[in-house]
């Protein structure tokens, strides 16, 4: 993720898809993965064969790490484009863009609306922050003739009265975030995660119960 076009750091357990090659015809059984520190769980989607001799496998940054895969075997990033037969992306928002070709990975950029920042009103922006104006921010939007009217005003531009958040998952191609139902604004916030209250995977995750979230 870049924000204001700098990378931001990614935490060692943020989960995503890798693609493995194996090959043709071989038989991955769960001992077989484990002995090369792939601990998965097929019950959940964590690996999927998507070809003869390619899967998917949702890992974690440091789980690439301590891999001990044989020679034969390739692993790379599994990169979600526009129109991937597995991640669909005409379900992101704001759902329209068959010029752009947003992915799942590739995506963006986006501006996130913040308080008191002012946007000229275009047909190509009324998509991202119509609901913004209309449902968070209380006003009456409609197009006539293409003029934008607010309120029953005309106008050519909009004023955020809040600041707006942009928010994702830390298991990048298995999370309903903000990629998929857009901006979430500030009065929508009602509370700080402080504590780990519970973490299942498989039973009981007793070393990140009661953590506290940094």
């Amino acid at each position: 993720m870049y924000t204001n076009g700098v990378a931001q750091p990614s935490h060692p357990e943020v989960e995503r898809f890798y693609r493995l090659m194996v090959p043709p015809d071989t038989y991955l059984t769960e001992e077989m993965l484990e002995s090369y520190g792939l601990a998965l769980r097929p019950e959940q989607g964590d690996i999927t064969q998507i070809d003869n001799g390619v899967y998917l496998v949702n890992i974690t940054n440091a789980e690439t790490a301590t891999l001990s895969l044989p020679a034969q075997f390739k692993l790379s990033p599994y990169i979600a484009s526009y129109n991937d037969p597995v991640f669909h992306s005409g379900e992101l928002f704001p759902y329209f863009d068959t010029t752009a070709k947003w992915g799942a990975d590739n995506y963006g950029p986006i501006w996130i609306p913040a308080k008191n920042e002012t946007i000229q009103l275009t047909a190509d922006n009324l998509i991202r922050y119509e609901r913004c104006i209309r449902v968070y921010e209380g006003n009456t939007l409609e197009v006539k003739d293409g003029q934008v009217f607010i309120n029953g005003k005309p106008e050519t531009s909009y004023t955020f009265k809040m600041d707006y958040y942009f928010l994702m998952g830390d298991n990048r191609h298995n999370s309903l975030d903000s990629r998929y139902w857009g901006f979430v604004p500030e009065d929508h916030v009602v509370g700080k995660a402080s504590m780990i209250w519970f973490s299942w995977e498989n039973g009981p995750r007793w070393k990140r119960i009661f953590n506290l979230i940094k």
